[in-house]
């Protein structure tokens, strides 16, 4: 019999965890869809100096140019994001990437940390742009507790993978690692990021902070990508290891979405005490609990919450960039080529 270390790589022995095949061996593809999003990942790059600032900073300067609870979003938000993408990057650089033995899959993880580097990039672009106490925004997640407490739920989720004792093959290790994926996935990216991104988005179609509003679309664009290439991930390793996804497993992983959407409300709560731009915290929280409902869904779970919709369309149109120009006829947006991309977010 031939020796696996000496066998040419077979699309058979490829899966998503605990693969047999040689992980440096990029082909023979077995998961055209990973590939396929990390071509459209490099056909989207952007850099955030590249958007320009001027207007934000002659708004931020003008003291009737914004109300002060406008100015709570916006610091709100950046105290958040700064940090976040810095854990996104971490649990995929630590954790994720050692232990999925799909090469193809690992490709777009090397995309993605690029991406989250680019997110943190442009939030501290935005911090020294306005001139924003950098203590202030940076360290928030220690001391604005709606923002603490959205970064302490995922932490743990983080070290889990990034125990350099911690290996898949057992039927317990490799539910703590779908367990991660899935929070990563569908509360981080497919949840925690969205009132944020709304509410920042709202303001640029108001005409307010169009500079960040540009870079948060960029961004919004690039993590409704991870999400999906998340989501594509989960259900792939459901697909090979059916024994992981047991009745008592779906409905812990329930709990955690059902966690994660509490968090995010109360994140709304903190942000919009009084109602801003025509908007207030109760429309966010049914848009938390419709993603909520649609990231179960794609997982294959039922939704949790009943006679929710999305109050804000519009957010669709802010993921997707095939036009000529961005939505502020600030610059030509060159960078998607070769096909367009479809979102489903």
């Amino acid at each position: 019999m031939e020796n696996l270390a000496t066998a040419r790589v077979r699309v058979e022995d490829k899966r998503i965890i605990n693969g047999r095949a040689d992980v440096n061996q990029l082909v023979p593809f077995k998961y055209q869809w990973a590939w396929d999003k990390y071509l459209a990942a490099c056909a989207n790059h952007w850099m955030p100096q590249e958007v320009q600032m001027a207007r934000d900073i002659a708004l931020w300067k003008d003291p009737k140019g914004l109300t002060e609870d406008e100015r709570r979003i916006v610091k709100r938000n950046l105290g958040f994001f700064v940090t976040a993408d810095s854990l996104a990057a971490n649990n995929i650089v630590l954790g994720t990437y050692r232990h999925i033995t799909a090469p193809e899959c690992r490709q777009y993880l090397l995309r993605q940390a690029f991406e989250e580097a680019i997110h943190t990039h442009a939030y501290q672009y935005i911090v020294e742009s306005l001139g924003l106490d950098e203590g202030e925004i940076f360290n928030m997640y220690h001391e604005v507790p709606s923002v603490r407490a959205k970064d302490e739920f995922l932490i743990p989720f983080i070290e889990t993978l990034a125990d350099p004792d911690f290996q898949t093959g057992t039927r317990e290790n490799d539910q703590k690692l779908l367990r991660s994926l899935i929070v990563f996935a569908t509360i981080m990216e497919g949840l925690f990021f969205y009132v944020g991104f709304s509410q920042i988005l709202a303001m640029g179609r108001q005409n307010k902070m169009v500079g960040a509003a540009e870079q948060y679309q960029y961004i919004l664009r690039d993590e409704s990508m991870h999400c999906n290439f998340g989501i594509d991930l989960i259900n792939q390793i459901k697909l090979e290891n059916p024994q992981l996804w047991t009745e008592g497993f779906q409905q812990e992983i329930v709990g955690l979405i059902r966690q994660g959407v509490e968090l995010e409300c109360a994140y709304a709560d903190d942000t919009m005490p009084r109602g801003i731009l025509g908007l207030n915290a109760p429309m966010f929280k049914e848009y938390v609990r419709y993603i909520g409902n649609r990231r179960l869904s794609q997982i294959g779970l039922k939704p949790q919450w009943e006679n929710v919709q999305n109050p804000f369309p519009w957010m669709s149109e802010m993921m997707d960039l095939k036009k000529e120009k961005n939505f502020f006829e600030s610059r030509v947006t060159d960078y998607q080529t070769g096909g367009a991309l479809s979102w489903d977010d």
